[in-house]
């Protein structure tokens, strides 16, 4: 079972849509926009705005600076940063010298960074002198082969009275930064004209980023991301908006640019077509709203918990959310309550889609203004293949209308893992044609109309006296009950079945309800062998660096719980 295409009748321009992906640098897309747009703001940062061209200027110096350092095509260029306008000159400024950049989340701990360091071979990292990543990076710089830091200034990044409250009231988020050689001062490194002479990057062959991920095996791996495939599917999601290039284009920058999906969904997208990025250090719900008020901006690609947050906000009531044309859901599935709930509080459309970090961020959307479907990750974007085949055998292609393992093939499908090349049998199948398609360890199914619906991950899978049960399906019942918030699902040891389903829950505020309560309106619902031993209320559920709910996590802690 193949879906290529088949969603062109329910979009608007199916000319546009079936044009060929260009392929091209990250760099000059980066260039061709700001020649375009000049000075036109791309970056609003708390109030204070940097136009394209400034923009511009900022990434030629961080090349050069770099470049009198000895660095240059090849070297590996950490980002330890948060939402901040560093980050984008530091992204920009490293691929036009030719260099990879690796991102590296803020919430690593420093044993983690110093891992990622060395199986990356991150040479230098950029970060912030806050107390919250500075003593850290430092850690890092003792514990692994890094080279240098690059230390920039959240105040210097601010509008001057922005700045001033940050130096006199916030002190003890800034970390003085040591007297060091190896320590640079991000004002230093752009201290120059910004005019030293760049290689020739190629876009199929030189990786612009390594986005370390957990792969579909579960051990972290760094995807190679290639200049085509960032700038594929910053094309192949820009082609979603039927309205592009009409109108304001003012982005909500709230998820972390250090996550794939902003990585493309946010900061690449956006740069291709002109637009502008309202950009938050980090999502916070109040914060949130009150940027959208003040910019109008009318995008936000979020994950499901964020949404929640905006609409459970106490001032969601009084918001203004008229600007918002459309909000792009991913990172985890989104419950059809939530989604109603949300279009039905802010007028705005509310899509889920769906991506990897090996696909450069995503694979599919349901459409932005026409008929989706509902619990659907809706349907290949432009350029893209997704077929279904056997778990078994994924030679083998599965009969239309059975599930099967989601694989992908287009032009924004990574290289490989860094330094991994004997997991690539484990990670691609070759048809008969000798094409390579991406395998995603998800389960799907496929309709007559293309939409696709993820069933679960395989490694989810919870074995219960022989048989195959589904987290996803069980979570989707239990959304329905109006007192759920968050579910998670997972198998536990059982004595007699080997496995038995176990749901953790959190609950609205003012719900009085027990456990055993909601176990007992479950189950009648549930297959006898899907059937909870138990409902766990809980305070919070754990979450990823991007708010996605995390399985992973949540076993650990049961694990630790049960001395285990």
């Amino acid at each position: 079972m193949s879906s290529e295409s088949p969603w062109i009748d329910h979009y608007r321009h199916p000319t546009r849509w079936d044009e060929p992906i260009p392929v091209q640098t990250m760099v000059t897309l980066f260039e061709a926009s700001a020649a375009r747009r000049g000075a036109a703001p791309l970056i609003d940062f708390l109030g204070r705005r940097y136009s394209y061209a400034e923009t511009l200027d900022g990434a030629r110096r961080v090349a050069c600076g770099l470049a009198a350092m000895g660095y240059g095509p090849g070297d590996r260029i950490g980002l330890f940063l948060p939402n901040v306008p560093h980050y984008v000159a530091a992204y920009y400024g490293a691929l036009m010298l030719g260099a990879t950049v690796v991102n590296f989340s803020p919430l690593y701990s420093a044993g983690e960074l110093a891992d990622q360091v060395n199986d990356s071979g991150t040479r230098l990292l950029f970060t912030l002198s806050a107390s919250a990543l500075l003593p850290t990076a430092m850690q890092v710089l003792e514990r692994s082969g890094l080279e240098r830091l690059v230390v920039g200034s959240i105040a210097g990044a601010l509008p001057p009275a922005k700045s001033l409250v940050y130096c006199l009231f916030r002190r003890r988020e800034i970390a003085p930064r040591p007297d060091d050689p190896r320590i640079v001062a991000f004002s230093a490194l752009i201290a120059n004209k910004g005019t030293c002479t760049v290689p020739a990057i190629d876009p199929d062959r030189d990786i612009a980023l390594i986005q370390y991920t957990g792969g579909t095996t579960g051990t972290p791996k760094g995807a190679m991301l290639t200049h085509a495939n960032l700038a594929a599917n910053a094309e192949q999601v820009a082609r979603l908006d039927p309205d592009r290039g009409t109108g304001v284009d003012r982005i909500l920058g709230v998820l972390p640019l250090f996550h794939v999906f902003a990585n493309t969904c946010v900061l690449n997208r956006t740069v291709l077509t002109g637009g502008e990025i309202v950009m938050l250090p980090r999502f916070d719900a109040g914060q949130t709203l009150a940027a959208l008020a003040r910019t109008g901006a009318t995008t936000l690609p979020g994950v499901p918990t964020m949404y929640r947050a905006l609409i459970d906000h106490p001032r969601a009531a009084a918001a203004d959310f008229s600007s918002l044309r459309v909000c792009v859901s991913g990172g985890a599935p989104l419950p059809l309550e939530l989604k109603q709930r949300f279009e039905t509080v802010t007028g705005a459309t509310l899509v889920e889609g769906y991506g990897l970090s090996e696909s450069a961020g995503v694979v599919s959307s349901n459409p932005y203004f026409a008929e989706g479907r509902t619990g659907s990750i809706g349907q290949p974007i432009p350029g893209t293949e997704v077929r279904l085949v056997d778990k078994e055998d994924p030679t083998r292609s599965v009969a239309a209308g059975e599930p099967g393992e989601i694989v992908i093939a287009g032009p924004q499908i990574m290289l490989g893992y860094w330094q991994r090349p004997e997991v690539d049998d484990t990670t691609f199948v070759v048809d008969h044609d000798g094409r390579r398609w991406l395998r995603t360890g998800d389960v799907g199914e496929i309709d007559p109309d293309g939409f696709i619906r993820v069933v679960d991950r395989l490694k989810d899978m919870i074995a219960v006296s022989g048989f195959k049960v589904f987290p996803s399906q069980i979570e989707a019942v239990l959304h329905h009950h109006a007192a759920i918030r968050e579910v998670l699902v997972v198998g536990l040891p059982d004595p007699y079945r080997g496995e038995a389903p176990h749901a953790y829950v959190t609950v609205a505020d003012d719900e009085a309800i027990t456990g055993e309560a909601l176990r007992d309106w479950l189950n009648p619902q549930l297959g006898r062998h899907e059937r909870v031993d138990r409902v766990v209320i809980r305070a919070v559920l754990p979450k990823t660096m991007i708010g996605k709910l995390s399985r992973k996590d949540l076993l650990a802690e049961i694990a630790t719980e049960r001395g285990s």
